[in-house]
């Protein structure tokens, strides 16, 4: 136990030390943060921002003379923010899992990585780490900024609702890295890995609509495969129990189908 700890630590160590010395992946991440950091600001102060809708909803409210509900400036906000965040890494992690397995058989290392002492299993969870703890740390710069807006609230927000929409956040991440993995893994072509990652989280993204338009059983299945409705319920700050057996599941799943797959590759070199 203790040596494969080791040796997915130190595969772990390894496909890091390659983000943060790709070049591709700082591009990726200044996009990202330039993306983001638009967003925050649109959120916050456009003429459609939630500071105005307050505004607005205060000043009708004095207007009619009748007392209205207020308006939840932080709830509203964190929603929007991690909506965007969600919608921005439908199209940044496959890019970041594109070249997880697909240079190493560019490279022609994968065989070896097949025939080495270490499971397969090891070497995709420890590339999944590699690359959800690059992705995490793109994300950490705008949690300053979301706790500086965060604060400012009155009244205060929940701690529990930051917290399950970030969770549901790094899941969301987590299952999609994990099935772009196993597709990086099925071809030596990194465009082409990303392209039919992107094609995947789009159609589990959509799904929910499919499945309302069938409707029934085979409708309320479809919707339970949805990636974008477990989001949603963990960035409103419900805490359910089918969304994290969802999230899990296509993580384990994409360990489970790159495992696999290299393992097939190990057979047909035997």
């Amino acid at each position: 136990m203790t040596i494969i700890i080791g040796n997915l630590l130190a595969i772990y160590r390894k496909e890091l030390q390659s983000y943060f010395a790709s070049p591709l992946a700082y591009a990726i991440a200044a996009v990202f943060w330039l993306l983001i950091g638009f967003f925050f600001v649109y959120i916050l102060l456009s003429p459609e921002g939630v500071i105005q809708q307050a505004a607005l909803q205060d000043l009708q409210g004095q207007q009619v003379g009748v007392p209205v509900q207020p308006f939840d400036v932080a709830y509203k906000f964190l929603q929007g923010f991690l909506g965007v965040m969600g919608s921005l890494a439908l199209f940044v992690l496959p890019m970041l899992s594109m070249g997880l397995y697909a240079e190493e058989r560019k490279r022609g290392t994968l065989e070896l990585l097949a025939t080495s002492p270490v499971t397969n299993w090891a070497v995709a969870v420890a590339k999944l780490l590699g690359v959800l703890t690059f992705f995490i740390t793109m994300v950490l710069p705008f949690l300053i900024y979301e706790a500086i807006a965060l604060s400012a609230s009155s009244p205060p927000i929940q701690p529990a609702v930051p917290l399950l929409g970030h969770l549901g956040l790094i899941l969301l991440a987590a299952s999609i890295l994990s099935l772009g993995m196993f597709i990086s893994s099925l071809t030596d072509s990194s465009i082409l890995a990303a392209f039919l990652t992107f094609c995947l989280i789009v159609l589990l993204w959509i799904i929910d609509l499919v499945g309302k338009s069938i409707g029934g059983p085979i409708g309320e299945a479809l919707g339970h495969l949805s990636l974008i409705n477990h989001y949603s319920n963990l960035v409103q700050g419900i805490l359910d129990t089918s969304s994290l057996i969802a999230f899990a599941s296509y993580i384990v799943l994409g360990v489970f189908l790159t495992a696999q797959s290299i393992d097939a590759l190990r057979f047909q070199r035997s």
